[in-house]
């Protein structure tokens, strides 16, 4: 018997796969699902252009920081590889001579210990991702760069600066569509699925119209046709390959094999993501040679409900976005069967020196 004031059950990660498979599949054409929605979305983007405009005439605030700011975001919702590409970015800058640090609105993280998730806070080495998100601990692990997490993206930006005053670029890793903080240089990160049918949301998959203005463009997949070029409205993106030839163990970082080397007649495989888009991780793996079972999960799935306990496998591969998160939990840390493959953005470098020139000018703090 159901009883009167029960709570709805939240729905389980193998539901929400489903559901974003569903709509995933919907948005990448034009057919009765994606046609049914297609008034909500003509609702939703006079809504976000009259939220563009109260910006631009200030009828909202909107804050400026004493250096230059460059977003990296995307306008189709999910992932499309935004903490590798802010990661090359912070590398290349630092490379360049420039102090980056990054702000963020911390995805993923709660506070984790009661606090208000409203401030800025600051992303050290005992963070958890829990306080702080999985994508800005990853992005301070690799980088070493101060990041500084907070929903006031102005507000994180001028907790960084106070505490790391040498700092001279911030780089705010997703926030395109936060206003609220004035920008010097917007990145726009598509994918290989382009701009899917083309379609604000709920009909689609973007949140703002490919037409949209950005200062660059950047494709993240394997291939830059013409025809993906013309699909995210920019004839010359740059391109961006995600690389990961290597797996390391999550209790033993320094162990290290070719990710080649585990196609072995016997050795049972599995591939765990909790990304935005599972299927670009499992298709590196495929590409690779490995035969993998697939256990997609819901993007920053925090993995405390340990869903890989009854996998049938000797080897567990995931992303380093789930492994910052598994190596926090006691009953995971330890289990050799779980190796991370590290990836690593490569890029042409003349967008580096693009980033450059086109925050040259602006008075540094």
């Amino acid at each position: 018997m159901t009883h009167m004031g029960s709570a709805t059950p939240a729905p389980t990660p193998a539901q929400q796969t489903t559901l974003e498979s569903t709509l995933t599949r919907a948005w990448q054409r034009r057919g009765p699902l994606a046609c049914a929605l297609w008034p909500l979305s003509l609702l939703f983007r006079a809504l976000s252009a009259l939220r563009r405009l109260l910006f631009r005439a200030g009828w909202l605030a909107s804050h400026r920081l004493p250096v230059p700011v460059v977003v990296v975001g995307n306008i189709f919702i999910g992932g499309t590889g935004k903490t590798p590409l802010t990661i090359w970015l912070v590398q290349a800058l630092q490379q360049a001579g420039m102090r980056p640090g990054v702000i963020s609105r911390g995805h993923g993280g709660d506070g984790g210990d009661g606090s208000d998730g409203d401030t800025a806070r600051a992303v050290t080495a005992a963070s958890t991702a829990q306080q702080v998100g999985d994508e800005p601990l990853l992005i301070a692990q690799r980088t070493g760069c101060p990041v500084v997490v907070g929903r006031d993206r102005a507000a994180a930006g001028r907790a960084l600066l106070a505490a790391h005053p040498d700092t001279d670029i911030l780089l705010t890793d997703d926030g395109l569509q936060h206003y609220a903080l004035q920008r010097d240089v917007e990145i726009i990160l598509f994918d290989g699925r382009g701009a899917g049918n083309g379609w604000l949301l709920p009909a689609g998959p973007l949140r703002e119209p490919r037409s949209r203005r950005r200062d660059v463009t950047v494709v993240n997949a394997p291939e830059l046709t013409p025809a993906l070029a013309r699909a995210v409205g920019d004839p010359a993106p740059f391109q961006m390959r995600l690389v990961g030839d290597m797996a390391e163990q999550l209790c033993d970082r320094a162990r290290k094999v070719p990710l080649a080397s585990l196609a072995q007649p016997g050795l049972r495989l599995a591939a765990v993501a909790g990304i935005g888009n599972p299927s670009r991780f499992f298709g590196m793996l495929r590409a690779a040679g490995l035969d993998c079972t697939e256990l997609p999960l819901p993007d920053h799935h925090d993995f405390r409900d340990r869903p890989f306990d009854g996998l049938a496998a000797d080897v567990i591969l995931m992303t380093e976005k789930d492994a910052v998160k598994c190596a926090q939990i006691d009953e995971l840390k330890d289990d050799p069967r779980l190796w991370v493959v590290p990836v690593t953005a490569r890029i042409d470098a003349a967008l580096a020196g693009l980033i450059v020139e086109k925050c040259r000018g602006r008075k540094i703090a």
